[in-house]
Order: structure tokens, then C-alpha cells, then sequence
């Protein structure tokens, strides 16, 4: 693997010295992480083929979809000896998914009001692997290119590739300078927000994961911030952004004293008074009421909810759009090649071409920027 990703640093370093990536870009990086699943060269003749389907023995082996409620097999014939028949001895770590799409927008205008619709279960199976690259976008110039890569099976957990990916871009790009890393739900995991914050000094713009506890409104005023991460004080109002520090890596957020000015709580305290006289920072001494500041996390250790920048917030959606563009704009490259599907089989086989793939597609863009600035430049 390291080897595969010294042949991406090296493409990479193509673009750094021939000036075309932007300062913006190199010195305030935004760095973002996403999976695309690649169906197998194999075809899915079992859904619930797991390694145990690969091991031989004396006895018959446990059938994983026996377990599951389906009829699965036996594996007590010679056809199963020494692998079970329904499984792919080419794609032997080939896995399958239910790939929903669950990173599309939540405000979608074509999702049905029906009940019985929206639980209805979409998206699609899809038997294969997962390449997880991190991606370096220029939004002065508008192109991305790959930084570092893994390939791994389909059910492999996301979150522990790209926290080691994450890791590793001190190592392979010492002057690189984070600025944002942004992706979706599946990456907004303690191990990476830590990482994001300890090891790059670098802001977190990951979506949020949800909980049960976040539709409990009552627990906001107790715990100290509502379900999208926004303090709470403890009658129920929410506080104001004031800055990022990013010398002292730390959120400031102050009250401004909006119980005065009429404002309706999120949450209503039972047996508080509105407006709440007893909070001790309506005073002379506290102009602006209440400031805090958050850091790596809350008050009661959580990191879950903790960003550096407001969700919701023009430079969140900014950056996070940017984020999209850039891995949606390799995922079409990809599917334009064909590899959707890999022509390949095999771990081995299937990660090294991912990687060329990676490596090319970081050429043809290096090779786009030379041409048309080129083009640019005859025509001053």
C-alpha cells in the first residue's frame, strides 16, 4: 500500500511544482474523504459469503446464510470441497452491500409524503470493493486531485481507513498545511475528529452523525448544545457563533443576552421564568452574557457534535459543497471509464489498478491545466 501511494505522492508533486495548484489551495488545504464501491470482476452468487465460506476442513462448514433465515448450503458435496460452491474463488474478498445512498440531501423535494413510501427501503446490492481516497480541491482553479488511497473490501468500516489515511499525510506530504477536512456522516467518527483536531490542527467539517438522545429536547439545556452541536444555556436558548481561533483551536459562542430581547427558547425549562432573571450573566459585568468556548469537545467530554464550524452556516455549506464537487467529480471519471465494475480479479490485481487509475486520472487533470493554460496564453 505504501508503495501504491508513493506513485500518487509522486503525481502530486507534478502539480506542486509547476505552480498549477493554487497557494490557497496547498497552504490552506481542504482535504476531503469519501468511498465508491466497484463491483467485482466475480458475479454475486451468494449475498452472505463470508471468509469462513473459503476455509476448508474435515467437517462441513457454518453457512452464513443459514443464519441469516435463507436456505444458504450444505457445503456437504465434492463441489464444495475445498471452497463452497456459491462462493467467487477469484474475488475471494469481494463483499456485498446495501449501497442506499445515504449521504443525499435531507431537504430532497422528490421524497414522498406517503408514510409508507418514505420507509420504503432503497438503493441497490452491490457485491464488491471500495476504494477510499483523500482528495485535495482547488477552489480558486476548480479541479481536485488524489492524494492517498485505499482499496478494501465492500463491508470494510470506512471510518478506520480514512482515520489511518488521515494519519499518514504528515508522512507523505510534510508541507502541506490542513486548513478543512470535510466528507460526509460516515467519517464523523471520535477517532477521526481527533485526529482531524490533534494531528492536523485543522478544522472539521464532517457531517453529523445522529443519535436517539438528539431527539430529546429536554436533555439540550442539561447536557449543553442541541442535536446539530450549538450550545445550549441551561434556560433553553441557543448561543451565537463568534470565530474560529484557529491559533488556540477553539469555537467561541456567547449568549448575547437574547432572553431580553424577546427571543423563544428552543427548549422551554420546566419551572423556569421567562425571561429568565436569575441567570447571573445579565449584568454589567457580562455585555455580551454568557461566552464560551469549545475545543475538541463538550463540556461532558462528547465529541460527536463538535464542529468548528456552524452547521448550517454559509462557509459550512461553502466548504462542504466543495467537498462534494470534488469526490463526485472523481466518481464520474471513474464511471466513465468503466470501472464501476473492475476488469480485474482480485484483491491484488483490483487495488493496483484502482491506484493506476488514481494515478492517471491525476495526469489527464495535470494535463487539462497545461493545455488550457496553454491555449490561454496564445490567445493574450
Amino acid at each position: 500500500m505504501q508503495h501504491l501511494n508513493h506513485l500518487l505522492a509522486q503525481s502530486v508533486l507534478l502539480f506542486v511544482e509547476s505552480g498549477l495548484l493554487s497557494a490557497q489551495a496547498w497552504n490552506e488545504a481542504l482535504v476531503c474523504p469519501d468511498g465508491m464501491i466497484h463491483d467485482a470482476a466475480s458475479r454475486l452468487r451468494c449475498a452472505f459469503t463470508q471468509e469462513t465460506c473459503y476455509q476448508s476442513g474435515d467437517t462441513p462448514r457454518a453457512c452464513p446464510a443459514k443464519a441469516k433465515g435463507r436456505d444458504g448450503c450444505d457445503c456437504d458435496t465434492n463441489n464444495c470441497d475445498p471452497i463452497c460452491r456459491y462462493a467467487t474463488p477469484r474475488d475471494p474478498d469481494a463483499r456485498f452491500v446495501w449501497y442506499s445512498g445515504s449521504n443525499k440531501r435531507r431537504d430532497n423535494p422528490n421524497r414522498s409524503t406517503d408514510p409508507t413510501q418514505a420507509k420504503k427501503k432503497r438503493g441497490k446490492g452491490r457485491f464488491g470493493y471500495r476504494s477510499l481516497p483523500l482528495q485535495l480541491a482547488d477552489p480558486a482553479r476548480r479541479f481536485s486531485i488524489v492524494l492517498l488511497d485505499d482499496f478494501s473490501p465492500a463491508t470494510a468500516y470506512e471510518e478506520d481507513i480514512a482515520a489511518a489515511l488521515l494519519r499518514q499525510l504528515p508522512t507523505f506530504y510534510p508541507d502541506l498545511s490542513v486548513d478543512t477536512v470535510a466528507g460526509d456522516a460516515a467519517f464523523g467518527h471520535d477517532n477521526i475528529l481527533r485526529i482531524v483536531y490533534h494531528h492536523l490542527h485543522a478544522r472539521r467539517a464532517i457531517d453529523l452523525r445522529s443519535h436517539e438522545t438528539d431527539k430529546n429536547k429536554s436533555l439540550w439545556p442539561i447536557r449543553g448544545y442541541d442535536d446539530k452541536g450549538r450550545p445550549v444555556c441551561p434556560f433553553g436558548y441557543t448561543f451565537t457563533a463568534n470565530g474560529f481561533d484557529s491559533g488556540r483551536q477553539r469555537h467561541k459562542w456567547f449568549c448575547g443576552q437574547v432572553c431580553r430581547s424577546g427571543c423563544t427558547p428552543v427548549v422551554c425549562v420546566e419551572n423556569a421564568s421567562y425571561p429568565p432573571d436569575e441567570c447571573p450573566y445579565l449584568d454589567d459585568e457580562h455585555p455580551h452574557g454568557r461566552i464560551i468556548n469549545v475545543g475538541e469537545a463538550f463540556n461532558d467530554k462528547s465529541v460527536r457534535l463538535v464542529r468548528d464550524i456552524p452547521v448550517g452556516s454559509q462557509s459550512w455549506k461553502r466548504l462542504y459543497h466543495r467537498a462534494r464537487n470534488a469526490v463526485e467529480g472523481r466518481n464520474a471519471h471513474f464511471e466513465s471509464w468503466g470501472l464501476k465494475r473492475l476488469p480485474v480479479y482480485g484483491t491484488p490485481r483490483g487495488k493496483a489498478f484502482i491506484f493506476q487509475a488514481d494515478v492517471w486520472l491525476n495526469l489527464t487533470t495535470l494535463s487539462r491545466l497545461i493545455r488550457e493554460a496553454t491555449s490561454a496564453t496564445g490567445h493574450i
